[in-house]
């Protein structure tokens, strides 16, 4: 089986799959990085595992029994029944499809665009993994074509958060937060229009307002921040936060464990943001840029009700006020479109591996196990 690896982020998702295949000698495993404008970091990541390798051209010229991949871009070019799924929570982010992004029509959410699942008029993938019965609508009507190879199977990250949920305690442990100290997570996506790159004083005023004693306020970038512009330049930004107390998640760490430890999320529309809303914590926006969203999408329906956070105002009352208002259930509508297989991940998607391997499952039972204690950047 190739694994098909174009970032570091759908690196880590497909490590959820090919987890599934443990103990099995019957396959050999191969990996390849795919080319992408995000690659960086991706052969270390390759490296680290102690993998076999192929350079992509040799990845291209032969034949394999299977193929899996968590980004769509150059898989036409792979000889073997492939399986695509996505690198994040569902489909949320829109892309421009024929050329003009100022034409709504023209911008469906990657993923689930006729442009990526075709190739030369026919369905690219053997199958299309989903989280949620609901993307089979939308893929009705975005890709027609490919809904006879799309399959609800679940979502890997939300299956391991709640499954991590009962591990809080050692995971704030880890993360430095004392016993009387509340976790103030904030995570940002990539980007110019990400919460990192449109309000960098956030973090800078969040360790000046919140009381040292009381509140530890820890920083989850997305991998594409730390491989886009480089681990040495990520720490140089942040330095003078680091020496204030900041808590630092390097790309390499569980990011479920940090979720899990949470008090506050505060996010933007990144997808750690809305599996934030899984954990029971007080969830809020502090920058979310509607026109890259699709309005269908399960990130819309988060940002209709989530609380937002303003410049204006005392950051700390601001806190305050959610956490008190914030009921359980809140979030209950959006948790429950992340996906709509919870904890059974893992069987339907060793089922279709299986299946499509013409392989007899293993009898081993599959469990899913709770996120590895996060470490913090030294």
């Amino acid at each position: 089986m190739l694994v098909i690896v174009h970032t570091v982020t759908s690196g880590q998702r497909l490590l959820d799959t090919v987890r599934l295949l443990d103990s099995d000698l019957r396959i050999q495993v191969v990996f390849t990085m795919a080319p992408d404008v995000f690659s960086n970091g991706v052969a270390q990541f390759i490296s680290s595992l102690g993998a076999v390798s192929l350079p992509w051209l040799q990845a291209t010229q032969q034949r394999f029994d299977l193929a899996i991949a968590a980004s769509l871009g150059a898989l036409h070019e792979i000889h073997a029944p492939l399986i695509v799924m996505p690198h994040g929570a569902g489909f949320n982010k829109l892309v421009t499809t024929r050329g003009d992004a100022r034409i709504a029509s023209d911008r469906v959410a990657y993923g689930l665009d006729a442009q990526r699942l075709l190739h030369n008029g026919a369905v690219l993938p053997a199958a299309i993994v989903l989280s949620h019965k609901s993307e089979m609508e939308r893929l009705s009507r975005t890709c027609p074509e490919a809904l006879p190879v799309a399959v609800v199977i679940g979502d890997s990250s939300y299956d391991r958060l709640t499954a991590s949920l009962s591990h809080r305690d050692s995971y704030r442990h880890a993360l430095a937060a004392g016993p009387n100290q509340k976790l103030v997570v904030v995570s940002s996506t990539w980007g110019p229009r990400s919460l990192f790159g449109r309000w960098p004083s956030l973090l800078p005023r969040l360790l000046t307002e919140l009381p040292r004693q009381e509140f530890r306020v820890v920083a989850l970038l997305h991998p594409n921040v730390w491989f886009g512009h480089g681990t040495w330049q990520v720490k140089t930004w942040l330095a003078d936060c680091l020496r204030r107390g900041l808590s630092l998640v390097p790309p390499e760490a569980d990011w479920c464990a940090v979720l899990a430890a949470a008090d506050w999320v505060i996010g933007d529309h990144g997808s750690a943001t809305l599996y934030g809303t899984a954990t029971g914590a007080a969830v809020m926006l502090a920058g979310f840029p509607c026109s890259d969203i699709d309005p269908a999408s399960t990130l819309a329906e988060l940002a209709a009700i989530a609380p937002r956070l303003s410049k204006r105002g005392s950051l700390r009352d601001q806190l305050a006020r959610v956490a008190a208002e914030i009921r359980p259930g809140h979030y209950r509508t959006v948790t429950e479109r992340i996906t709509s297989a919870p904890g059974r991940f893992n069987r339907n998607m060793r089922h279709l591996v299986y299946r499509l391997l013409n392989l007899r499952q293993p009898a081993t039972a599959l469990t899913t196990t709770p996120a590895s204690l996060p470490f913090l950047v030294k």
